[in-house]
């Protein structure tokens, strides 16, 4: 957008109030370059949906890896097999099998799961015995017996309601 409003006024672009020019020299950092940060380099890493890491395993090689990535550039018929996983070993940490093979983590996360459990119950526990009150009377079966009872004697809502469910010649509830 910069360019744009650069070429339609020549005079703000001489001015290096718009334009690249100016823009680059007021976020120039002059002679100094810092260094690239560490994380902005390639990693390695093994993981089975990207086979082929940015850098092989092993950056500095030593004299018998170098001397064996030299026999690795002929004929690999004169490899052994030991030299062939040696090899292998530079450039990758791990095989598929390797990165396949199950883990035990589960039993970690089981474990975390009942260990959180288990405190919660033992903080329910702690309110119910400490922290909340007792029931109130009126939850007790014998209170809310008589409750029915009563309602049924004062013939709380006789025609849809309460009472309209109750025989009261054979004194039961009506099928």
């Amino acid at each position: 957008m910069l360019s744009v409003l650069a070429q339609r006024s020549p005079l703000l672009a001489k001015m290096r109030v718009l334009g690249a020019i100016g823009v680059r020299a007021a976020h120039s950092h002059g002679d100094h370059v810092d260094a690239v940060p560490s994380y902005t380099k390639p990693a390695y890493f093994d993981h089975r949906t990207l086979p082929l890491p940015d850098i092989p395993f092993h950056d500095g090689l030593t004299s018998q890896e170098n001397a064996l990535k030299e026999k690795e550039k002929g004929p690999w018929k004169q490899l052994s097999l030991e030299d062939k996983i040696s090899l292998y070993r530079i450039k990758f940490n791990q095989t598929y099998a390797e990165m396949n093979k199950p883990t035990n983590e589960w039993k970690s996360v089981f474990g975390a799961i009942f260990f959180f459990f288990g405190i919660t119950g033992l903080i329910v526990w702690w309110q119910r015995v400490h922290v909340f009150p007792q029931l109130p009377h009126t939850l007790e079966e014998d209170w809310k017996e008589r409750q029915v009872r009563r309602m049924l004697d004062m013939r709380v809502g006789p025609i849809e309601g309460f009472s309209s469910k109750w025989d009261y010649e054979k004194n039961e509830w009506k099928k």
